[in-house]
């Protein structure tokens, strides 16, 4: 299933931009991202679990925000996209 990662992290300490780096290493493990703090993920339910508490862990809730939009098994079929495309199809074979 496709679902949509956004994070907003403060980042007035050294702390918070700690965070940052780490939320934003543990979703780039998972996903491809496709704007500064917005990442697509292709995942089962059970690595999404997975990630949710990877994140929640990080993150410091009276400081932070995630947000976690499931877009589906054909997701990727109902985004609209204006401008540069930057990234790549999760879901196509990579050759490498």
């Amino acid at each position: 299933m496709l679902y949509l990662i956004s994070y907003d992290v403060s980042t007035e300490s050294q702390a918070g931009r700690r965070r940052l780096r780490r939320v934003a290493k543990v979703c780039e493990d998972y996903g491809v991202r496709v704007q500064n703090s917005v990442f697509e993920c292709v995942l089962d339910y059970t690595v999404f679990i997975r990630v949710k508490n990877e994140l929640s862990d990080i993150i410091d809730p009276e400081q932070d925000s995630l947000r976690f939009y499931p877009l589906g098994k054909k997701g990727r079929e109902k985004v609209v996209h204006l401008g540069v495309e930057r990234g790549i199809d999760v879901e196509s074979p990579l050759i490498l």
